[in-house]
């Protein structure tokens, strides 16, 4: 099986994660693609498969250099769950063959186009063979991109035994989409030296810097009493959360901050008279700035209680920290992919991930662990696409990885 033919029966699976059910994986079907999985790569010939109750799968491509040579064990990540934000349900593919430029139809039911008007990048790949969604669901190269590229990867290897690699780990893991991918994934089972998540976006990113992360719920108790006769009885929780809202600064929001900077972001109100929650993320690649951040809220907090005593409460709870200071003193890691993308006359483009990974916690629980393109772009939505060509040359950097480090190259 090629590469483009995995991926396309690899999305037919719905994966799509919930952080609702406190489960882990979080939905049964990605259980069901782990096993799928689990069932090719014993067929590939690949040693030490195991796949526990919680999703985790693991395996080994042994080395095949002579006995004697040590390298480094590495390891390739992807995920198995598709986001929460769009249907997963049904997924139904199709290849726009030399992509022509202009509008892609993607549904002429609902009129649903994927236009470079939106979405400019798509210029860069006129010529090229492109997947896209049939507008009704996701794509899920978020990442079964990612999964495929891996497993084609390792059946190359196989298949040509006259490159020489070291001992290469592979590990696919559930609930990333929700923040949960790293949370039992077990470091010391896995055995790895260095490993790469696949999992960025458009051909030729490498990142190792992300976002410190938080989450915030702030709740408000108020009191309700007949609007008739409410006046200095009523304490309408709604209109005070509005108040903490707009006491947040207006442009450090997403839609107004890029790179480097750092917002705060609503993520949904629930509310009525008696009691509203506000849910917030917190972002940051700066350490310092990010704790700021989170006391700004316990200011504001504070604020509110003066006006309103005991009516605001705060919970904050870190998520996960930029992995910077963890890939630092082992940068020939970076080094590595990005002389495979060199060999490849792929332009390394390192930047920073304004969001999280999975290798952002791999590397806190002591995997360092980058993070590289997997080709994908628009993900979470139906205008989600996938360049073959991007595809296949991200196989071709697993490759690359493994051959640079069987050289002994550090």
């Amino acid at each position: 099986m090629n590469l483009v033919d995995r991926f396309l029966q690899y999305v037919k699976f719905d994966t799509q994660s919930d952080e609702l059910t406190n489960m882990t994986p979080s939905t049964p079907g990605q259980l069901v693609f782990a096993e799928h999985l689990k069932k090719e790569l014993e067929a590939l010939g690949l040693e030490d498969i195991t796949l526990d109750e919680n999703g985790y799968l693991m395996a080994t491509l042994p080395s095949n250099l002579p006995v004697g040579v040590e390298v480094p064990t590495i390891g390739f990540i992807a995920h198995l769950d598709t986001s929460p934000d769009m249907s997963g349900r049904h997924v139904a593919p199709r290849i726009v063959q030399k992509y022509a430029g202009g509008d892609i139809v993607l549904n002429n039911a609902t009129g649903t186009t994927l236009s470079p008007t939106d979405f400019p990048e798509l210029n860069n790949y006129i010529g090229q063979d492109i997947i896209v969604t049939d507008g009704n669901t996701l794509l899920g190269a978020d990442d079964k991109a990612g999964v495929a590229e891996i497993i084609t990867a390792m059946d190359y290897l196989i298949q040509h035994p006259e490159i020489k690699h070291g001992k290469i780990r592979v590990g696919f893991n559930p609930d990333e989409e929700i923040g949960q991918g790293a949370h039992k994934f077990d470091v010391e089972q896995f055995g790895c030296d260095f490993a790469y998540t696949m999992d960025g976006g458009e051909i030729g990113e490498l990142e190792f810097e992300n976002f410190n992360a938080a989450v915030a719920r702030v709740s408000f108790a108020g009191r309700n009493v007949h609007p008739g006769y409410a006046k200095h009885k009523m304490i309408n929780s709604m209109r005070i959360a509005n108040q903490f809202v707009i006491m947040l600064p207006r442009w450090e929001t997403p839609e107004h901050t890029e790179g480097y900077e750092g917002f705060y972001h609503l993520i949904s109100m629930e509310g009525s008279v008696e009691k509203t929650v506000l849910t917030y993320i917190i972002r940051d690649h700066d350490r310092d700035r990010f704790e700021r951040r989170k006391k700004e809220f316990e200011h504001l907090a504070r604020k509110i209680n003066h006006e309103f005593p005991d009516c605001c409460s705060l919970e904050i709870k870190d998520q996960y920290y930029n992995m910077r200071e963890k890939i630092e003193p082992v940068m020939h890691i970076i080094e590595i992919a990005e002389e495979a993308m060199r060999r490849l006359d792929i332009t390394p483009k390192v930047q920073p991930i304004r969001g999280g990974t999975d290798g952002a916690q791999l590397s806190f629980k002591g995997l360092p662990c980058p993070n590289i393109f997997a080709g994908g772009l628009n993900f979470h939505g139906r205008y989600e696409y996938v360049p073959i060509p991007s595809m296949e040359k991200a196989t071709g950097v697993i490759v690359e990885i493994a051959k640079i480090v069987a050289e002994g190259k550090k």
